[in-house]
């Protein structure tokens, strides 16, 4: 007598992964069983479609979902990775296919594709991937009348256990920054180690990066974590920020690593702490202004800034600034360039000319291959341009060419003088740098950080001149012809 098999019943519940949450550790995916849940992958064409992303973004994006869907294959799941024209109609397709019994989602990174779950009425559990929920900064925020990052980083020190000895942080220093700040290294940067020049694009890759970082660079991260180097795009970076931002990497194993390496005497402090200050520090803080804020703080234009984004931005007109030439340059590379490019000369550059806040957001979130709109929206409108009117940044990240000069080697070789403010090769840094202390000076006067340069501003002899110049230089800037 023979028994008939019976075919196992085909999982009734569905997974919806986004493309950013591609872990199997995150959220949902944490407790999901082959046996019981069916995974559902998008890729939208709208969303390809709806800008000129970089194309290093897009191939990023595209195969990491393709190498994580075929990873849950292989660990037996059974995986629906819609192409199609949206995600709406992605979503539609997979009910009139599969007839899930509902639709599970892990809390959403944009506040668009929370409203979307919402509308689709799929079920949403508490996310993961972050080390500070929502929830828990309004906690600590709830209590306070303003904020500051330095608090919230103290306060995530104490709560994360990260780098403390009992109540005080490790080393008798909360902050190591006086100690990174060095200027960049005159010779033999050329043979740092560096990360292979193509994105990782599975858990595994991105593992390998991390443990590169980890054993290969980490040492010097602290002291050069500032420094521009023309001929050299990593420096003593980690380049991680891509593979944390899609998920690949959990932050809280990137932090356990670098603090095994400090506690194991191969790490010096101030690079462990800068390195894990920008993790739960910066990036944490970041995350949960977004949240806290949006929708409204995507449009604020605080300093009333007008200009047009410049050609330059768009490789449609060269420049003569070598800074900002070389680190288009490197953007059109791969997409990516770290912090202080992104800060203290492209947004640097936009803060100091008047430039459309919201213009500029868009163009450097179509940019980098790490962008999101969770990193863009608080710090091009907070942090770079200070458009918030000071709610996230106690001041205005403006300098002329003086700190580039310090801090990298473009000004060597450049056709425009950074010591002069005044005069057809006047750096434009330096002189929007005055200008800008001089329209602003009424509004900072009274900041105690920017009070001093207010005054320089206001004493200057050729305040006129200054002004002058400045007009042309920003007529250049609109024109492309800086």
């Amino acid at each position: 007598m023979t028994t008939a098999s019976v075919s196992p019943m085909p999982p009734r519940e569905t997974i919806w992964v986004f493309g950013d949450q591609l872990n199997r550790a995150i959220g949902a995916m944490a407790t999901a069983n082959p046996k019981t849940h069916r995974i559902l992958l998008i890729t939208a064409k709208d969303k390809i479609n709806s800008r000129p992303w970089h194309p290093a973004r897009v191939t990023l994006y595209t195969r990491a979902i393709e190498a994580f869907a075929g990873e849950l294959r292989d660990a037996g799941f059974k995986v629906d990775h819609q192409h199609a024209a949206s995600m709406r109609a992605a979503v539609k397709a997979h009910r009139a296919a599969h007839s899930p019994t509902h639709i599970t989602v892990t809390e959403p990174n944009s506040f668009t594709a929370r409203q979307l779950v919402e509308e689709l009425g799929c079920n949403v559990v508490r996310s993961n991937q972050f080390l500070t929920h929502p929830d828990e900064f309004a906690t600590w925020a709830d209590t306070r009348k303003s904020f500051k990052m330095e608090d919230f980083y103290r306060w995530q020190r104490r709560r994360l256990d990260y780098l403390m000895d009992g109540d005080e942080p490790s080393g008798g220093e909360w902050n190591y920054d006086e100690q990174n700040r060095e200027r960049p290294p005159k010779d033999k940067h050329d043979r740092w180690p560096a990360p292979v020049d193509v994105w990782a694009t599975t858990r595994a890759g991105a593992l390998e990066r991390l443990d590169f970082f980890i054993k290969r660079v980490l040492p010097m991260f602290g002291p050069h974590e500032d420094a521009m180097i023309a001929d050299n795009w990593h420096l003593a970076h980690s380049v991680l920020s891509p593979y944390l931002n899609l998920g690949l990497l959990l932050p809280e194993e990137v932090c356990e690593r670098v603090e095994k390496e400090f506690r194991a005497g191969r790490v010096p402090i101030n690079s462990a702490e800068g390195f894990i200050r920008q993790i739960i520090g910066w990036r944490e803080y970041v995350w949960n202004l977004y949240w806290r804020w949006m929708p409204e703080y995507a449009s604020l234009n605080a300093l009333d800034a007008q200009l047009d984004l410049p050609p330059l931005f768009t490789g449609a007109a060269p420049t003569q600034m070598r800074c900002v030439s070389g680190i288009i340059s490197d953007i059109e590379a791969r997409g990516w360039v770290h912090h202080i490019p992104r800060l203290m000369v492209l947004g640097n550059l936009a803060l100091i000319a008047g430039i459309n806040p919201q213009q500029f957001m868009r163009w450097m979130w179509e940019s980098f291959v790490d962008s999101a709109e969770w990193v863009m929206v608080p710090n091009v409108i907070g942090m770079s341009l200070f458009a918030d009117g000071g709610k996230m940044a106690t001041k205005p990240y403006a300098a002329g060419g003086a700190y580039i000069d310090r801090m990298s080697n473009y000004c060597k070789g450049c056709a425009y003088d950074r010591t002069k403010r005044v005069g057809d090769d006047a750096c434009p840094f330096t002189t929007l740098y005055w200008d800008f202390m001089l329209r602003h000076g009424k509004r900072f006067a009274k900041n105690p950080r920017m009070s001093i340069p207010v005054r320089a501003a206001q004493n200057l002899k050729d305040g006129d001149a200054v002004r002058k110049r400045a007009k042309d230089v920003i007529k250049q800037l609109r024109l492309g012809t800086l």
